[in-house]
């Protein structure tokens, strides 16, 4: 599956294949320039499905926002599980010195103290030891496929009858030590093989109380192990059914929240707005005047705005409803891309200055960005100095040249020129610098047409130039988003397609345009 930080062509691994012709045929109507306007101002969408609506605002009580909550909650669980194949569940560990962490501790070692005078006491008391071994006989009958394994289910059952160890108990028969061992012994039985271990650290322990302390320990475990075992059986149907099952899942919430695309809209709107600036700029002849409307395509609109969620700001601005299951992998993807494009620059830089004295040396260059990769880690953190870091990497490139220069018997670098390249470096960290928008623009380039790649393509457009040394990280990262872009549409499209249709063929919008094409 695709997300997973291995590298994965455009177009596999989709759900499966009707699902993506789902979104064709939902796009179908605003492909370019295949249907007449008049189809698209007609409001066929139903009116949960519309960014607007004319009906007034309808009161939304508190349960409907709770019920949207779970919908977006299973959804999102979901969404994770099929496109994560790293997705499991880890117990929680609170903080070692934390308030939380202590209670916890003195509540279960106040409990397990309890225990062990009871047991202790003469003649020994069994309550609290009858009620974990209950409790130890569900755990375990748990672990049972259901409708398998009655075997054990009934042995199980016979030898953890708390009635009939209650009965022992009274008559002071009760073999304790000889129960948990019949625990250990099943446990081994049912447990994954990474677990062997632990239950064999069972066996060596002396101490009732305590074995009882740790095979809960082990039980939990194998809880958590029994929750992942699930979710990979799981992950197949999930990653089947995920297209149909977020798409009704977010119909639902729709209904339950009328305004649940308003986001979505805005940031579909700000694609809209540029992209009629842009026609406006190109087309308009300078004392003539232009009677055409400007005529945008919808595909192009909805790739551009895919494209600023590379750019955009994660602290302050706000993310599209439809895109919130993959909030934190574009957000990752972008912190990424930001380090690749500063080590891109570094290399263009010193391939500009010393391009003579270095060619020929692979190694050298191999050397120089692994040093910009290392001290550009953690470059999206706010504490994050980037001149500074740039000034050092401009210093340790000036000193792996040189030493490279000395072991073949050449001059070094001169202090001119050394203090040249690291200001060079160092004034990378302005956004605006030349090289940086250069290298911006052609990265921008590349996934672009990574996303105007048809579905079935299996090869990567040509990588621009000035991008070689990032070549094979870019690529990989350019999968990674064109295959959550293209699962994205596969499931929203419908969603979209209703909010372009009334953004670009209703009147209102004909109207924005005549208005931009005016104003230019």
């Amino acid at each position: 599956m695709p997300f997973n930080g291995e590298k994965q062509y455009v177009g596999e691994d989709q759900p499966s294949d009707s699902d993506s012709s789902r979104f064709s045929e939902s796009m179908a109507s605003l492909s370019d320039y295949e249907c007449s306007r008049q189809s698209f101002t007609s409001d066929s969408s139903s009116k949960s499905s519309s960014p607007a609506s004319a009906s007034p605002p309808r009161v939304v009580t508190f349960d409907e926002v709770m019920g949207a909550a779970r919908n977006l909650e299973n959804m999102t669980l979901v969404h994770e599980i099929a496109v994560n194949e790293n997705f499991q569940l880890k117990q929680d560990a609170l903080p070692e010195n934390s308030l939380a962490s202590r209670v916890k501790r003195i509540v279960h070692q106040a409990y397990w103290d309890v225990l062990e005078s009871e047991l202790s006491a003469e003649p020994p008391e069994y309550d609290h030891a009858i009620k974990l071994f209950e409790e130890i006989r569900e755990i375990l009958l748990s672990f049972l496929i259901p409708g398998s394994g009655n075997r054990l289910r009934n042995q199980i059952c016979e030898v953890l009858d708390t009635d009939l160890i209650r009965q022992q108990a009274e008559h002071g028969a009760v073999d304790i030590q000889g129960l948990a061992n019949y625990i250990i012994s099943t446990m081994g039985k049912l447990c994954a093989p990474v677990r062997d271990d632990d239950v064999r650290k069972l066996k060596a322990t002396g101490n009732i109380v305590e074995v009882l302390r740790q095979i809960f320990h082990v039980l939990d475990l194998m809880n958590m192990d029994m929750a992942n075992f699930l979710i990979r059986s799981f992950r197949p149907h999930f990653q089947r059914q995920l297209v149909d099952y977020e798409r009704t899942k977010f119909q639902e919430i729709l209904e339950e929240t009328p305004s649940a695309l308003d986001k979505t809209t805005k940031w579909i709107q700000e694609s809209v707005n540029e992209e009629l600036l842009a026609v406006s700029e190109t087309t308009l002849t300078p004392g003539a005047e232009n009677s055409s409307k400007p005529s945008l395509s919808p595909t192009l609109v909805l790739n551009n705005s895919y494209l600023k969620l590379l750019q955009w700001d994660y602290q302050k601005k706000e993310f599209p409803e439809t895109l919130i299951t993959d909030e934190v992998r574009l957000q990752e993807l972008k912190e990424k891309l930001n380090q690749l494009k500063i080590i891109a620059c570094l290399s263009l830089i010193t391939n500009n200055m010393l391009g003579t004295i270095i060619e020929g040396l692979p190694e050298l260059a191999d050397k120089l960005k692994r040093i910009s990769a290392v001290l550009l880690e953690g470059m999206n953190k706010e504490t994050f100095n980037l001149k500074e870091v740039l000034n050092s990497v401009g210093v340790q490139t000036c000193a792996e040249v040189n030493k490279t220069l000395i072991e073949r018997g050449l001059s070094t670098l001169n202090a001119e020129v050394q203090a040249n390249l690291v200001g060079q470096f160092s004034s990378i960290e302005k956004e605006d610098h030349p090289i940086r928008s250069l290298i911006d623009k052609r990265i921008q380039l590349y996934l672009k047409s990574l996303l105007c790649l048809p579905s079935p393509q299996k090869c990567l457009p040509p990588m621009p130039g000035g991008l070689a040394v990032i070549q094979q990280e870019l690529e990989v990262l350019g999968c990674q988003y064109a295959n959550i872009v293209n699962l994205n549409k596969q499931v929203y499209g419908p969603f979209y397609a209703n909010i372009l249709r009334k953004l670009l063929f209703s009147e209102e919008a004909m109207g924005k345009a005549d208005a931009s094409s005016s104003a230019n």
